[in-house]
């Protein structure tokens, strides 16, 4: 596939469709909780995984309506892949046992696993060729480290935290610091391979293309 000429129409109402499902996850639990003593949307909103997963709908359903092709758009595309790319791999190594207050089974499995895949296998199947370069990851690292800065700079205020691991209370700054500085080194492999895998298939639809021409 192209995508300088632009995805499939199945690709484009397969994009919509799991945007659609992806608000539709996002709102199930603060509407489920309107009202509700003890309920923070600021907190719910604290979230990566909520934050990615805007991030993620955003890239569907402007991929779905409108397709564009620009190189900004690409690397718009690609860091919101890698930001679910996270979520989800993180969930699976750190969270899967633990009460992230995602309410529901199915909007716990829709924004940690579904929505990942979903935009993971929409990056691949829609190559953009984006060149591998140490200032690409650099780039797409300042969201999780600003979160970061985010989450220690609000968790005093609060008294709140969303994640064991980005929560000194128990485990102390030197800990936390080391465990939060080998994520981000592990957050620049999985960028660096966002990008390889990406551009490993552009070249080979490219080819695909050549041979059968």
């Amino acid at each position: 596939m192209n995508s300088t000429a632009g995805p499939p129409a199945w690709i484009r109402a397969l994009r919509i469709a799991f945007g659609v499902f992806g608000i539709v996850a996002l709102v199930w639990i603060p509407i489920e909780n309107i009202g509700v003593a003890g309920y923070s949307e600021a907190n719910y909103f604290s979230y990566f995984t909520i934050q990615s997963n805007i991030v993620g709908v955003v890239v569907l359903l402007v991929g779905g309506l409108r397709a564009p092709i620009s190189r900004g758009w690409q690397l718009f595309r690609g860091a919101g892949t890698l930001y679910l790319v996270i979520t989800g791999i993180i969930y699976a190594l750190l969270l899967s046992n633990i009460d992230v207050q995602l309410g529901e089974h199915w909007t716990n499995t829709a924004l940690h696993r579904v929505m990942p895949i979903v935009v993971l296998a929409d990056w691949l199947l829609v190559p953009a060729a984006i060149k591998l370069s140490a200032r690409l990851i650099g780039i797409w690292l300042i969201y999780p480290v600003l979160y970061g800065v985010y989450t220690l700079v609000r968790g005093p205020i609060v008294d709140w935290y969303p994640y064991p691991f980005i929560d000194p209370r128990h485990q102390g700054y030197l800990e936390m610091s080391w465990k939060l500085a080998l994520m981000v080194v592990f957050f620049a492999i999985l960028a660096a391979a966002v990008v390889a895998l990406n551009g490993f298939l552009a070249r080979f639809w490219r080819e695909s293309r050549t041979h059968t021409s």
